[in-house]
């Protein structure tokens, strides 16, 4: 039994350090040096070098001259150490009272368009940095009229930041949020203060 035991408690060693250890740390040494941007969280800097974000994860964007994420149910919304769905089902009052109410409010914002399934959902992580592009068009004419801007412009911005799908039918075409903000900042600034 002894000489059972010790075989036991060796391979669980072993398959601790080759499979815990020496496996990870292998595949984020080759991570680093294949895909470094990735491996180091996607992150996006500004002019001077400042970390604004990361590709992937969602930021709480509310200003009217932004574009906006999908609603968040990560903490107190797009908190990326509280990542996960609300967990309340279909049927829930809770979860049917405030997409009713984010339908009432986007609404109001653009009565002339139907309002995306996405503006009112959250996504399974709570941090999608993406949006649809049908979206995105809804924002538009929010987001000219607080630019100062026409619409064109603002959607000449999410355009250039929309993804198609891998391989032209793998997946959905999307627009990263970040990525249009950062356009809009760029090309198309805010033309008057805010009162």
């Amino acid at each position: 039994m002894l000489s059972q035991l010790r075989a036991a408690v060796m391979t669980v060693v072993l398959f601790t350090l080759v499979l815990g250890l020496a496996y990870p740390l292998a595949m984020t040494g080759i991570a680093t040096v294949a895909l470094p941007h990735q491996a180091g969280g996607s992150l996006v800097r500004d002019a001077s070098g400042k970390v604004i974000g990361s590709e992937l994860i969602a930021q709480g964007f509310a200003k009217p001259e932004y574009l906006h994420p999908r609603p968040s149910a990560a903490g107190n919304g797009y908190d990326p150490m509280n990542s996960g769905g609300t967990n309340l089902g279909p049927m829930d009052q809770k979860l049917i009272d405030r997409i009713k109410a984010d339908t009432a409010t986007l609404r109001k914002e653009n009565p002339n368009m139907a309002v995306p399934i996405d503006a009112v959902t959250t996504s399974a992580s709570g941090l999608d940095p993406d949006i649809s592009p049908e979206y995105a068009r809804f924002q538009v004419p929010r987001i000219a009229k607080a630019r100062g801007a026409s619409e064109s412009e603002v959607q000449a911005a999410i355009v250039g930041a929309t993804q198609q799908p891998f391989l032209g039918f793998i997946g959905q075409a999307r627009v990263n949020v970040l990525a249009v903000n950062r356009a809009l900042d760029a090309h198309v600034p805010v033309l008057h203060a805010k009162t």
